[in-house]
């Protein structure tokens, strides 16, 4: 049958998946068993093929789809006892015993005698017991903490520490079920509105507890305490307060859309009401926050916070996006209320430094997330109604509102804000405001003309008529916000040539001038951090200058204060810190012009960039060395733990290519690990942009490489770094990123049968196996190195085993190599498969009619590594069979194993031990004789 009609034959695909199912390839089986579902009418076919795929989905520990499918199957069939096994076993996993149970009950009633029936049941009663008498002693020790929180005459110590112990017991699943049945929630509503701030900490953490990746139990907590009473909370003036309660809306959030992607069967199904509602009913009054006075800015920023997270899509794959059409359509405006703020005025809500940063945040997030023009255009319209009602309006306060909102567009949907940039008279009113006597109109207008300057078709305009204007503000201003506000704006503007050497904006040594007072500015501590934040952005576009850059890292205390700024509460710094480190490390993307197209172009006396003499290499790593002495890790550490809209995905990639340059040197990376860098990159490899993961990825790839990986990534966070590394694995990536992932894979592969567990179930496997047929010896050469470390797994030493494959031809092929790495990795999987499974041994001579010789140049080679090798491989041969042990005596290997044994000089002692075994067993299977036995059969001769 063809390739082709096989595809079309559901019961071909069937026979496939069950192949593949005894070869130990899971996916490949579930892919076959899927398309044979799609092609297959015939019910009782289907439950079998569903029940096949649900045993696949139990080998690749997805208990939730091994369920599902088992349960299709019963539909059809209820008397299937191997669905009914497979759904109990599911079940026990997914911890629903009492369902585990019955099913395993009624698959012992249908097959008495079958002893894996009878095992699962009496595993399922201990287990059930176990709960039993956990949630007995449980249920005491809520009872008690209940009793002591209740007790009004109680002491205030005894009470906290009473709702500190119920934050313990929730965290476990027996516990929080017990606070949730007794009424627990009741007892919480009244500790909210303690007075004693910790009393009302422990009891938002004990909500956390009891809401954590449970649908259920959160929608009732949801109803029963109400929105409005946990947006009062999260608007609450103590900080702390806000943060725990920000932290479990959005642990609310996540058990509920993790509810409804999931697909719900059994006793829970008729009791779960639908959770969008819901949801939408939470995003409602967290939109209601956004211009209300009575909520606190800390409050203010959280709700933003949660909108940022919960409502674009996570996948733009993802085809709906009706979540942001509806937030748009409901909250827009109030959105814009936050964002046209001015503090300093009277009218509008309280808002912190960070909130008109996070506004733009959020406002960037919502306009990406919209797919098409009909769309965005609806987004400008309302952006452009909102501004023109202020701007219209007499008086200058509503003009600056509307002013503000165009500056927070311009950081955010700069398309947007441009647009509204456009408006008639809104540029007049920006530069005649710059020169208004009153401090708060200056301000807000001179940070409008910065954001404008971000577009080079407006840095060209603002260059030709807002310069004198900044100029004369940064020199004749009496007030330093102002002055440090203008100095930023001559900075972007002076930067605007980018890395490129020949293209600046003003007279040589300008720059370097404006840099010198940006670190005077920055080292002032008298100034408020807002003002000295303004100064970091004005480094982070003049760092594009390289002489800029080698004042700057000579400054020590410059850059302990820009650290200091980073390590602060104001989060609006974070972004301008990373962008800056990426210009002193030299960590950004450069494209190296091909030269016969420079040649092109000076000949059309086109503009060629031109590379600064101080961004060579040399210079950079001279750069990196005074970063790491002045503390850049601590700092980027610091950044990356920050819970803040401000660290966005671009400013996450920042800190991924900073840390990916400090690690260039294998001599830097113990200090790295030793400050907390190995931790930090793990959460970057996974919540970054595309660019961001990679960069994060090749930094650990490095770090694992080099560093005991147990040291540099202890206790489960070690498990953590295998998917990152996995990612590396892929042809968007460069060969040196997958040759320093399969380096750092090998590295983690040797330590535990857990890590290689990991490595397999993240299916690095079969990417493994294609970098071993690659083309570049080298990583070719550390795929294979890699997988002589994973046959250490029995489920991998099933694929060799597995007929009908050539993974075994290959490792003896490659064990004939004149490459010697790939040769030492080849003969190493070859020596460790042939110990762990003997019968392999039998098929080596049918891999290759080449294979003895191929085993006597190992023998005779004069690497003792690839010589020992050889000597283990023959050694696993002859004792796994006779006939082969006759087979390698018959050849020239009888005399090099001679030789071997007799040890000497170049011959290590382990290689003439191992020689000599081979020779024993020779004898003792009776094929050569000992010289004792030889010289005795001779004096018996006539």
């Amino acid at each position: 049958m063809s390739v082709s009609e096989k595809e079309k034959d559901p019961a071909a695909l069937k026979e496939e998946g069950n192949t593949l199912f005894k070869a130990g390839d899971m996916q490949g089986a579930v892919c076959c068993y899927t398309k044979a579902l799609k092609l297959c009418d015939s019910p009782a076919e289907r439950a079998v093929l569903h029940r096949n795929r649900s045993a696949c989905y139990l080998k690749l520990e997805d208990y939730n789809k091994a369920e599902a499918d088992a349960s299709r199957a019963l539909d059809t069939d209820p008397g299937d006892v191997k669905a009914r096994f497979r759904r109990a076993q599911a079940f026990q996993k997914l911890c629903r015993l009492d369902q585990a149970f019955l099913d395993a009950q009624r698959c012992a009633q249908m097959e008495p005698k079958n002893k894996a029936f009878q095992d699962l049941l009496r595993q399922l009663g201990a287990q059930i017991q176990q709960k039993s008498a956990q949630l007995n002693s449980t249920d005491a020790r809520v009872q008690q903490m209940f009793s002591l929180l209740l007790d009004a005459s109680a002491k205030d110590t005894d009470r906290q520490k009473a709702a500190q112990n119920l934050v313990v017991l929730s965290r476990e699943e027996a516990g929080a079920e017990q606070i949730f049945r007794n009424d627990g929630v009741k007892l919480i509503q009244k500790l909210l509105q303690s007075k004693l701030e910790e009393v009302v900490l422990s009891a938002l953490r004990t909500l956390v507890g009891l809401c954590t990746g449970h649908q259920s139990r959160t929608m009732a907590i949801v109803n029963e305490l109400g929105m409005e009473q946990l947006c009062a909370v999260m608007g609450s003036g103590a900080s702390t307060v806000s943060l725990a309660a920000c932290h479990l809306l959005q642990v609310m959030f996540e058990a509920l859309t993790e509810g409804m992607k999931r697909e719900i069967r059994g006793k829970d199904e008729a009791i779960l009401p639908e959770p969008s509602k819901e949801l939408r009913s939470m995003l409602r009054h967290l939109l209601e926050m956004m211009p209300a006075a009575n909520v606190s800015g800390p409050g203010r920023d959280s709700a933003i916070n949660l909108l940022v997270k919960q409502v674009p899509r996570k996948s733009l794959k993802n085809p709906d996006n009706s979540l942001t059409l509806w937030v748009i359509d409901q909250g827009l405006k109030k959105i814009l209320e936050v964002a046209g703020t001015v503090p300093e005025l009277s009218e509008g809500p309280p808002l912190t430094d960070n909130s008109h940063m996070s506004c733009s945040v959020l406002l960037s997030k919502l306009y990406d997330d919209l797919k098409s023009d009909k769309e965005r255009e609806n987004f400008n319209k309302l952006c452009e109604e909102y501004v023109q009602q202020h701007f219209s309006r007499q008086g200058l306060d509503a003009k600056l509102r509307a002013i503000q909102t165009v500056s927070v567009l311009l950081q955010g949907p700069s398309d947007v804000g441009n647009r509204t940039l456009e408006m008639s008279g809104m540029m007049d009113a920006v530069i005649s405001l710059c020169a208004s006597k009153d401090v708060t109109h200056q301000q807000v207008a001179v940070e409008a003309l910065i954001h404008a300057a971000g577009k080079a078709k407006r840095a060209s305009f603002i260059t030709a008529n807002g310069v004198a204007l900044l100029k004369d503000l940064y020199k004749k201003s009496e007030n330093d916000r102002i002055r440090v506000r203008a100095l930023v704006g001559l900075c972007k503007l002076g930067s605007a040539g980018g890395t490129d050497f020949s293209m600046k904006q003003f007279a040589e040594g300008s720059t370097l001038k404006l840099a010198k007072q940006c670190r005077k500015w920055l080292c002032n501590e008298s100034l408020p951090p807002t003002s000295r934040r303004w100064s970091v952005e004005g480094l982070a576009y003049l760092t594009f200058d390289a002489d800029v850059k080698e004042d700057f890292v000579e400054d020590k205390n410059a850059l302990q204060a820009m650290f200091e700024l980073a390590k602060s509460e104001d989060k609006t710094v974070l972004f301008a810190v990373g962008s800056t480190l990426v210009n002193c490390t030299n960590s950004y993307e450069v494209e190296k012009p091909d030269p016969q197209m420079v040649e092109l172009a000076k000949y059309a006396k086109q503009h060629v960039p031109e590379e600064h003499p101080k961004d060579a290499p040399s210079y950079v790593e001279k750069r990196l060395v005074k970063l790491l002495e002045a503390g850049v890790v601590s700092a980027l550490v610091c950044m990356v733990k920050q819970e803040s809209p401000a660290l966005t995905e671009a400013c996450r990639e920042c800190i991924a290519r900073v840390f990916l340059a400090l690690v260039e040197r294998q001599e830097d990376r113990g200090t790295v690990v030793a400050q907390g860098g190995g931790k930090a990159l793990i959460p970057l490899a996974s919540d970054n942009t595309d660019v961001g993961k990679i960069k994060a990825a090749q930094a650990l790839a490095k770090i694992t490489i080099t560093s005991n990986p147990e040291i540099a990534f202890p206790g489960e966070r070690i498990y953590e770094v295998v998917r990152p590394l996995v990612s590396l694995l892929s042809l968007e990536c460069s060969l040196l990123q997958n040759f320093e992932a399969l380096m750092a894979l090998t590295n983690l592969a040797g330590i535990s049968d857990r890590l290689r567990q990991k490595i397999i179930k993240e299916k690095a496997l079969p990417k493994i196996e294609g970098y071993m047929f690659e083309e570049h010896n080298l990583v070719r050469a550390s795929a294979t190195e890699c997988m002589c470390n994973l046959v250490l797994s029995t489920e991998v030493q099933k694929l060799y085993l597995a007929t009908g494959n050539d993974r075994l031809k290959l490792l003896v092929l490659f064990s004939g190599e004149e490459d010697e790495r790939l040769r030492k990795a080849a003969a190493g999987t070859l020596a460790m498969l042939t110990a762990e499974q003997p019968e392999l041994c039998a098929h080596i001579p049918d891999t290759t009619s080449h294979w003895l010789e191929i085993f006597q140049a190992l023998l005779l080679s004069e690497i003792s590594d690839l010589r020992h090798r050889g000597v283990v491989i023959i050694q696993n041969m002859m004792q796994a069979e006779k006939s082969l042990a006759s087979k390698l005596i018959e050849s020239e290997a009888l005399e090099i194993l001679s030789v071997l044994a007799k040890g000497g000089e170049g011959t290590p002692e382990p290689v003439s031990k191992i020689a000599q075994n081979c020779l024993d067993k020779a004898m003792e299977y009776g094929i050569i004789m000992s010289r004792e036995g030889k010289e005795k059969a001779e004096g018996t001769e006539p």
